[in-house]
């Protein structure tokens, strides 16, 4: 990743709530669940795992909580207007951010080196060669 691209900056599609990316994301992951299939209503999601401060959010957000396979609380923070999602999180864990980093000015960072829940992929999605890979959540 490039470290001279940073700071990013990103927004949802109405822009009531915009972020400022400081620092290069620690992995992006590309999640193959159900779940994320429904949220992205794609064949998967994208998540940017980066320090909370890391990043620099502006506007009102919503929150919608629900249970993960693991037992902890998968936390989402959204646009109330427009809905769009800007990130998840534990709440037991608040410093770690898993950042939706589609909604970026300049998404060239998006390059997952990890893709998780194969078990639950489309048939039709190639996986690159060289990426780890997980059957469900490591």
């Amino acid at each position: 990743m490039n470290i001279s691209k940073y700071p990013l900056h990103g927004s949802c599609q109405c822009g009531g709530v915009s972020y400022t990316l400081l620092e290069a994301p620690q992995m992006v992951v590309a999640c193959h669940c159900k779940e994320c299939q429904k949220l992205s209503t794609s064949a998967f999601s994208i998540t940017a795992m980066v320090n909370s401060r890391s990043v620099e959010f502006k506007g009102e957000m919503s929150q919608w909580n629900r249970p993960a396979d693991s037992g902890n609380i998968s936390a989402a923070k959204f646009c109330p207007t427009c809905g769009n999602r800007i990130y998840h999180f534990n709440p037991a864990e608040p410093e770690k951010i898993k950042l939706k980093p589609s909604n970026l000015d300049d998404t060239s960072i998006i390059d997952p080196t990890v893709h998780v829940w194969l078990s639950e992929k489309q048939d039709w999605v190639k996986i690159p060669a060289g990426v780890k890979t997980f059957d469900k959540q490591p």
